[in-house]
């Protein structure tokens, strides 16, 4: 089928514009909070209303419907790591790996210390590799493992884990967010990376000292000596521990993403070196391990929260979460392509005059620009669009306006339930954003420290053109 161009026939005016994204909200809102409805549901109801308001500014069906499937084409290799991210949490639970870093790791985590502990893990996991997802999906759900065990809240263990992943997505020079980030923006990595080191690192430090805080109330969360002689024995009973052996689809991938291989080749080779491992050393049978990476069944330890864990992952495990984000992304689509964000957005930064309220409002519409199309990358690239010439216009280095897209974009993501983060975090560590958002730190703390700090004049940079 030949691809078309979507003709622009008509701009939405704004207060059209602002009526249908009101619209799309109140529809989302109603139906999570006050009726109860499937958020699948919800967001089809959000289709349909959008793509009313684009048929009434003159939008074919026809047209409409391109709108709907570019939405889905930008978003293809997040869509790609969603299948392969379920097929490396199933082969790394059938390889042992998942079961050996439990085994090692849950007597050496003190309660005490564990948020702060994997608050750090996760950050550097995240900054070697630069996929924040690659993070949650294996390190992340260790960690659930362990904070399950300890009697830890949930959403507070989670709200850690996507805290720590999202520093390495937000900084890593090897993430392909910050590489869109300072593309679209047209200044150079290294610098757009320093300057986001101005507000992450001070945001780092303060959400770093409440996990620490926060986890001295957990001291006494300690497993008594027999429960974890249990679970180490469940384990031992189950799978072999050799960590030397199990550990080897991890660093593999930990490796091939330092080496900048992309995200899909370094999956792959992840889940093949498993699969191997899962057949050879754990003497599973080929054919389970296979049909694991599809489904993926419960753990045979005997403890039923711990056989849980062990049967997360699957291709089909992923479906709920797939299914919702390319809804998303359809939606998203409609509202960029028929120009109702694009609109308001412009009616909005034509006011705008002092540098502090600039960054604010570049912060909030790339938060916008999730919520209404789902998925970070296009949410990057409108802003940047949008906003660049004002930057210039008003000498503020282009750095500025990178890191402030990444901290509106990048950041927010995870906190939405119907973005592909929000979506696959949620699939994959079990805890809805709506329950981890509130302990996210890093995610809600950092756009409100660079809004304060640039209205203070503190990092702006020196211009450059």
């Amino acid at each position: 089928m030949e691809n078309k161009p979507i003709p622009k026939q008509k701009c939405p005016l704004i207060g059209h514009a602002f009526m249908c994204l009101v619209g799309v909200f109140l529809l989302i809102f109603l139906g999570l909070f006050v009726y109860d409805i499937n958020l699948h549901i919800t967001i089809f109801l959000a289709i349909i209303w959008a793509c009313g308001q684009a048929r009434w500014i003159g939008y074919s069906f026809d047209e409409i419907r391109l709108m709907m499937s570019d939405g889905i084409a930008k978003a293809l290799p997040a869509i790609y790591i969603f299948l392969l991210i379920g097929m490396v949490i199933a082969s790394f639970m059938q390889s042992g790996t998942i079961a050996s870093l439990l085994y090692h790791g849950i007597d050496l985590l003190s309660p005490s210390w564990f948020l702060a502990t994997g608050l750090i893990l996760c950050s550097f996991m995240s900054v070697a590799t630069g996929t924040s997802w690659g993070t949650v999906g294996t390190i992340g759900v260790v960690l659930v493992g362990i904070g399950e065990a300890m009697a830890i809240p949930l959403p507070l263990v989670v709200g850690m884990i996507v805290s720590g992943a999202t520093f390495g997505d937000k900084l890593s020079p090897i993430s392909d967010t910050t590489n869109l980030a300072a593309m679209s923006a047209g200044t150079n990595l290294y610098r757009h990376i320093g300057a986001m080191l101005y507000t992450t690192i001070p945001t780092f430090i303060i959400v770093l000292t409440i996990f620490t805080v926060w986890g001295m109330q957990y001291e006494d969360h300690a497993l008594p000596a027999d429960q974890i002689g249990a679970i180490r024995n469940a384990l031992l009973s189950a799978y072999r521990l050799d960590l030397w052996i199990t550990i080897l689809p991890l660093l593999l991938m930990f490796v091939l993403s330092i080496k900048r291989y992309s995200a899909e080749a370094s999956m792959l080779c992840g889940v093949a070196t498993a699969v191997l491992i899962a057949v050879s050393y754990q003497e599973k049978n080929p054919i389970d391990v296979m049909n694991a990476l599809w489904l993926n069944s419960p753990g045979q330890t005997g403890i039923e929260s711990i056989d849980a864990l062990l049967g997360r992952g699957g291709i089909y495990s992923m479906a709920w979460t797939l299914l919702l984000s390319m809804m998303a992304l359809v939606l998203g689509g409609i509202l960029h392509h028929a120009g109702f964000l694009e609109v308001l957005v412009k009616a909005v930064i034509k006011h705008i005059q002092r540098t502090g309220t600039l960054v604010a409002t570049t912060i909030l519409s790339g938060l916008l620009g999730n919520m209404a199309m789902g998925e970070a990358y296009i949410s990057i690239i409108l802003n940047c669009q949008l906003f660049k010439p004002l930057y210039q216009q008003q000498k503020i280095d282009r750095a500025v306006l990178s890191r402030s897209i990444e901290e509106g974009s990048t950041l927010t993501a995870a906190l939405i339930p119907w973005t592909t983060t929000g979506t696959f975090y949620a699939a994959t560590l079990g805890v809805s954003p709506l329950d981890y958002a509130a302990y996210a730190f890093l995610n809600v703390l950092n756009p409100l420290i660079s809004i304060i700090m640039v209205t203070l004049g503190i990092g702006l940079l020196q211009h450059k053109k």
